[in-house]
């Protein structure tokens, strides 16, 4: 197969050619006017580390249909991800041995599954326990680190619990941290009310990751020291973003991209209403919610509080360009080849030779962004039939 399109970070016309499920080669063609109007945007697929839920699917519900992921990773075809980590929050212990157990074995039945989902992200329960930083995980399931417990886990979910959002705020938290990072398991600071030397502990001890920065957070922080200033100050450590125009304003994610550089990434946070219609919904964790036709998800008794993300990484690109924070290339790369290159996927290498063909063929409509068609492992599977550029 070879794809004809605009390399979305030169703009210019490339060749990309794709062969037994990898770019053989990206070559730049001749293409008048005209014929530019007519071919799409390529770029490599997203990678989201934190998904929640989508099209009113949640991986927070127990027990988890066996279908649940594969659908998960089918309806993300046109969003242009072609790479995910679904994200269990803190719960009893059951019940995420259940949703971890359940995630594994639909990624041994599951093609789709297994080829999408990358890892699994378990957010808490070792987190802080105080209201704000907390955020909306239920405060009877949070606990101290446990390695034996977490061990548990990640037998029950076949070793494939890849992120693990903790708070370093725990006595011990070092020594638990770098048994996770020797297990091969990369650790991330989110939720937490930790000191400012707890946060330089926990990365000399391996932390590498924040968690949806500035959120999770308290609403009134000290000046300085405070655990958002030391986790831009750590070198080591790479960021996630929820870049939807709601949950950071402007000039906190120009700040952070400017402290990070090539560290900086995006996440979705999307909750199960991601991909729902506007309206109001009843939710197992905020109780009545609303989803404005604007996009946002907030409490129906309280407008001013959110209940969680419920658009995905293409919308938070869109911000990121319309109200120029980044380019659209950079933009794209902090939601595809950054995460990916940071969880160390093959996918990381982007549109080059030998890297997988998890491609996104897109369009801009204004500031607006459509995805025309995805290719995973070089095939096109959505929307599943050949269109212009492709022979």
């Amino acid at each position: 197969m070879i794809l004809k399109a605009l390399h979305y970070r030169t703009g210019e016309p490339v060749e990309i050619e794709v062969e037994a499920g990898k770019i053989a080669r990206v070559a730049p063609v001749d293409a008048g006017p005209a014929e530019r109007a007519t071919l799409p945007y390529a770029a490599p697929g997203l990678v989201d580390l934190q998904l929640n839920g989508f099209a009113g699917l949640d991986f927070n519900r127990s027990p988890i249909p066996h279908d649940l992921p594969g659908t998960v990773a089918r309806e993300l075809r046109r969003e242009g991800v072609t790479a995910f980590y679904p994200t269990v929050i803190t719960n009893a212990r059951a019940a995420i041995a259940s949703q971890v157990a359940a995630i594994a074995e639909a990624c041994e039945q599951d093609t789709d599954a297994a080829a999408c989902i990358a890892g699994i992200h378990l957010e808490g329960p070792f987190i802080s326990p105080e209201d704000g930083a907390r955020g909306a995980h239920a405060l009877e399931f949070v606990r101290a680190p446990d390695w034996e417990l977490f061990c548990k886990w990640q037998e029950a979910a076949g070793g494939r619990i890849a992120i693990l959002t903790l708070s370093p705020e725990w006595e011990g938290c070092g020594a638990f941290i770098r048994r996770c990072t020797d297990s091969g398991v990369t650790v991330s600071i989110g939720h937490t009310a930790a000191t400012a030397e707890q946060i330089k502990e926990a990365v000399a001890s391996g932390a590498r990751l924040s968690t949806h920065f500035g959120n999770g957070a308290h609403l009134m922080l000290p000046r300085h020291p405070n655990y958002l200033w030391e986790q831009l100050a750590q070198d080591e450590l790479h960021t996630c973003l929820i870049a939807d125009g709601f949950h950071l304003p402007d000039q906190v994610l120009k700040v952070v991209i400017k402290a990070k550089g090539e560290k900086a990434m995006l996440v979705s946070d999307a909750v199960y209403l991601s991909g729902m219609p506007p309206g109001e919904y009843t939710t197992h964790i905020g109780g009545r919610v609303v989803l404005t036709p604007q996009g946002r998800l907030h409490l129906a008794e309280q407008e001013k509080i959110l209940a969680g993300s419920a658009q995905m990484l293409l919308w938070g690109i869109e911000q990121m360009t319309e109200r120029g924070i980044a380019s659209l290339a950079d933009a794209w790369d902090m939601a595809s080849v950054r995460p990916a290159g940071f969880m160390r996927l093959p996918a990381g290498a982007g549109l080059s030779a030998g890297a997988p063909a998890d491609i996104a063929l897109f369009r801009q409509d204004g500031g607006k962004l459509r995805i025309e068609r995805t290719c995973k492992a070089g095939k096109i599977v959505y929307p599943g039939e050949a269109g212009a550029g492709e022979r």
